[in-house]
């Protein structure tokens, strides 16, 4: 019999197998991609420290690991309902219906896409997906690209990129709409830039982000903020410029932009056409955390996570009895985060199987305090406001299992 059925082969969902195995659980991993480590395999980037953090070979170590503990790895199979019989889990997967009576979910984050006029032709991707043509499977996505919206993750897959060689004509905006919301508006995008201002390559752009930071020079920088850009590894930043229209006949060949002021209203009559064979669009990411809505867990959006977050405690617990969860589908953060949290969800499991109980509450707060520590010492927060975030799911977890509860253990959802 299975003891935890772990979904999603990433960082967080590697490293809770991995804890609950060394704790003689017998647990098995589903995956839907062709071989496990989810983001990680498309990760390649340089520290502050100046040592390099290579995607590939941290998942290659995660799944050795699990491979010697005999955690059973399904790679290339998808799972597509999740409901409780009794005591145990039911996983309907593309192999066939399997039971346990704990679930890990670790099924990551997704990205937001941003339509646009022209979006539909060869040659457009998102930027995840030139991360992983380029990292994982080694294929150039073209000669000359374009990154429409200016974040995070734009930042560090441009870097990705030209390091394997693939030419950023420029980074501009998409025009501001519904559907872009923020992400059109050059003075948001500015703020939630100048939190990762310490990793600009140029020291001006270091001091003056300390001086940007205050809303009144702010504006004054966004309307005097050249046209041209200012360069971020060579490739050109502009916010006051945004993607109209994504042009071409039977592939991408270009994409039309026009100046827009400190707002993101469009400069009538400042349209211009820059050439391309690629356009990456950079919506940013959310929560992938529909297994845990069909099954009925509670929800909170908290825009600091990253969107709509299932309820779960510093411990990884949900309200549902026995579905722990980890990673990016609590909330968007780096790989080590995730496996931070993973190995604190498979401790957890591991306490209510009844496992390690003399020494297993040392360790989950150990765990957690581990968390913690790499979250402080992250180099960028993909969202800025990340600790007022957890703050607040730790105190609704309080207000509405803990407080409510006779006991000081959190009241469960069966």
């Amino acid at each position: 019999m299975i003891d935890v059925i772990v979904i999603g082969g990433g960082p967080a969902g590697l490293a809770g197998a991995i804890a609950c195995a060394e704790s003689g659980l017998k647990v098995t991993v589903i995956d839907e991609f062709i071989k496990p480590g989810g983001r990680l395999l498309g990760q390649l980037h340089q520290e502050p420290s100046g040592e390099w953090w290579n995607g590939i070979k941290e998942s290659e170590r995660l799944h050795q690991e699990a491979q010697k503990l005999s955690v059973d790895m399904h790679c290339g199979v998808s799972v597509y309902n999740l409901e409780k019989k009794g005591q145990l889990w039911n996983v309907y997967t593309s192999l066939g219906n399997l039971e346990a009576p704990f679930v890990l979910l670790a099924t990551g984050a997704a990205e937001y896409p941003i339509p646009l006029s022209g979006w539909t032709l060869p040659g457009v991707m998102s930027i995840g997906a030139a991360q992983v043509m380029t990292n994982v499977h080694r294929v150039r996505v073209g000669k000359k690209g374009i990154i429409i919206g200016a974040n995070i993750l734009a930042f560090a897959i441009l870097n990705e990129l030209q390091l394997a060689g693939v030419a950023i004509d420029r980074i501009i905006l998409p025009e501001k709409s519904p559907l872009s919301q923020k992400a059109g508006e050059p003075e948001e995008v500015m703020k939630s830039l100048l939190n990762a201002a310490h990793l600009a390559p140029s020291s001006l752009l270091r001091i003056g982000s300390k001086f940007m930071k205050n809303d009144w020079i702010r504006k004054i920088g966004l309307n005097f903020y050249p046209k041209n850009g200012m360069k971020v590894n060579g490739t050109p930043l502009q916010i006051r410029k945004a993607a109209i229209e994504i042009i071409g006949k039977d592939k991408v060949e270009g994409v039309r932009v026009a100046d827009i002021d400190a707002k993101g209203n469009i400069v009538v009559g400042s349209e211009t056409i820059y050439e391309a064979d690629f356009v990456c669009i950079a919506g940013g990411l959310y929560p992938l955390a529909e297994l845990a809505a069909i099954v009925g867990c509670p929800f909170q959006y908290i825009p600091e996570l990253g969107g709509h977050v299932p309820h779960h405690s510093e411990t990884m617990e949900t309200p549902l009895e026995g579905l722990f969860v980890a990673g990016n589908i609590t909330g968007i953060e780096s790989g080590k985060i995730a496996m931070a949290q993973g190995t604190t969800a498979g401790l957890s499991i591991t306490k209510h199987a009844g496992k390690k109980l003399d020494v297993i509450n040392e360790q989950i707060q150990q765990a957690i305090q581990k968390i913690r520590v790499i979250r402080e010492q992250a180099a960028i927060q993909f969202n800025p406001e990340i600790n007022s975030g957890r703050s607040k799911m730790n105190e609704l977890w309080k207000a509405l299992y803990i407080n409510k509860s006779s006991q000081n253990t959190p009241k469960k959802i069966v």
